[in-house]
């Protein structure tokens, strides 16, 4: 990701979305989950070599994240400004007096009415559209370089979803930082990104710039994501589904592992994992539709 850059990564429930989100926090939960092999680079460094106490230094500061529950994801004994100020006094070593007049900065930020009252309130006194706009300030209290928003309007009616995502684009411009949007959601992805990737079963299967994924995508996925989406300037009786279901992620499938449910799919399908190639400056594609390769197998 470039600075300032908006990238989104889409797919089904189960493809691997929070999972990468969690990693490149370093925050996967031990020993169920742990990183095995390659690099995650931010601002040049490989943090995987970095140790808890650096990454600690790195995590709130310089890249945070947006959890998936807002319900869920404050402390419930603990008041809004101490849980606003927690990353203050971390990484910004402000002293109490400064944390509290800060909290209440960002609550106006972030679009928090009576902010003086809502430091000193609870979250359960709070309604989930406030809750998510508490962890957006949470997040942004140190002007990260990298904000990670995994699934932020989930559980929030639409008119706060559209509240929240224009939020985010403000703080974006405002702050200069790279977003990170996870979603099963091509609307958020749509309103807010300008570059995508496409997921399934823990690889990236597409990449493009928005407009090129809306109007014409190249992988059977994508194409069946969008058709399952309703449009109000088309009739159908019935949605399109794809059928099947994402693979458990223990079961270690040779080939591609969108071949179960792909209706395209061909011998060397089932055999070999396609190569995520370039197919322009801007896209890549996973898949071995379009190949020699392919045309040279019989289809099944």
């Amino acid at each position: 990701m470039k600075k300032g850059e908006s990238l989104g990564i889409v797919g089904e429930s189960g493809c691997g979305k929070s999972v990468t989100a969690l990693s490149l926090m370093r925050l996967l939960p031990s020993p169920s989950g742990k990183i095995e092999d390659g690099q995650i680079l931010f601002e040049g460094e490989d943090i995987l070599k970095k140790s808890e106490i650096a990454m600690r230094k790195i995590r709130g500061k310089k890249m945070s994240m947006i959890f998936q529950e807002p319900m869920t994801s404050l402390n419930p004994v603990l008041t809004i400004g101490r849980q606003v100020s927690e990353a203050l006094e971390e990484h910004q070593k402000l002293w109490q007096r400064c944390n509290m007049g800060k909290s209440i900065e960002l609550l106006k930020k972030v679009g928090i009415s009576l902010p003086e009252r809502r430091v000193l309130e609870y979250p359960h006194q709070m309604s989930g559209g406030m809750r998510q706009r508490i962890m957006i300030a949470m997040a942004i209290a140190s002007n990260p370089r990298l904000l990670i928003a995994d699934e932020p309007t989930t559980a929030l009616d639409v008119t706060i979803q559209a509240q929240i995502l224009e939020l985010i684009k403000n703080l974006r411009r405002e702050f200069g930082m790279a977003v990170l949007m996870i979603t099963h959601n091509f609307g958020v992805i749509a309103e807010i990104t300008e570059r995508v990737l496409v997921m399934y079963a823990g690889k990236i299967v597409e990449e493009a710039r928005v407009e090129e994924i809306l109007q014409d995508p190249k992988h059977p996925y994508t194409t069946g994501l969008l058709a399952s989406i309703p449009r109000i300037d088309e009739k159908k009786r019935r949605l399109h589904v794809i059928e099947g279901s994402i693979p458990n992620p223990s079961d270690f499938l040779t080939g591609c592992g969108f071949q179960p449910r792909c209706k395209y799919a061909r011998e060397i399908c089932l055999k070999h994992q396609p190569p995520l190639r370039a197919l322009n400056g801007t896209r890549h594609l996973s898949c071995w539709i379009g190949t020699s390769e392919y045309s040279e197998e019989a289809q099944l």
